[in-house]
């Protein structure tokens, strides 16, 4: 059914002549979900490189916990998105080998971005049955860890925060590259990246698959 839905879209487009791009909730999803990676990244920086101990870095470590705990959620709500409503098709003059790396590299992001969050509750799970977060939520805890696994958990959470920066990384530059040198029109699929000229370009997801003035 996916693949159906997949050829009526790029039919569709190659008749117009457009570009097809994610939704506008996906849209949302990605730049939302970037917006707070970037946040966890200077709170996570400023509690453990500069403040001391004391209440500022125990609030800090309050929204550390907070937007980690946001960014699973959304993951989650993203993904489950995306499985029900594919996103748009690679450019058919997209080589095989970049089709595959982009393909993987989403998976890689994915997979980060929920175990993450998921090592970093691990790790203060030693600490009680739940932890706190801004405006007094409590969030429950993993049962039966100990203070060993929690401190083994936090070690693996920075090795992987290290990691996902890579992949971050990684995916910024080839975005670069799609929309600047290769120019096959992948990037174009996350707005607002938009092509120079004037092609047009219509959402290629949800809606049935079918593609929509964008």
């Amino acid at each position: 059914m996916d693949s159906m839905r997949e050829g009526a879209a790029l039919h569709d487009s190659r008749q117009s002549g457009a570009l097809l791009r994610y939704s506008n909730l996906a849209v949302a999803f990605h730049w939302l979900v970037v917006v707070l990676l970037l946040t966890q990244l200077w709170l996570g920086f400023m509690f453990h490189r500069v403040l001391d101990e004391g209440p500022l870095r125990v609030e800090y470590f309050t929204w550390h916990k907070t937007v980690g705990a946001t960014i699973l959620v959304l993951v989650l709500i993203r993904l489950a998105y995306r499985l029900i409503n594919p996103p748009p098709p690679y450019p058919e003059e997209m080589p095989d080998w970049r089709r595959q790396a982009a393909v993987w590299s989403h998976r890689l992001l994915y997979l980060m971005t929920i175990i993450v969050p998921l090592t970093g509750l691990i790790a203060v799970s030693d600490r009680g049955p739940t932890t706190g977060l801004a405006g007094g939520i409590q969030l429950p805890t993993v049962p039966g860890i100990s203070e060993a696994t929690g401190d083994l958990s936090g070690d693996v959470h920075m090795f992987l925060v290290w990691a996902t920066i890579a992949l971050v990384v990684l995916h910024v530059a080839a975005a670069f590259y799609e929309q600047f040198l290769a120019r096959c029109g992948v990037a174009y699929r996350m707005p607002p990246l938009r092509p120079s000229h004037h092609q047009p370009v219509v959402i290629g997801q949800g809606a049935k698959g079918s593609p929509r003035e964008g």
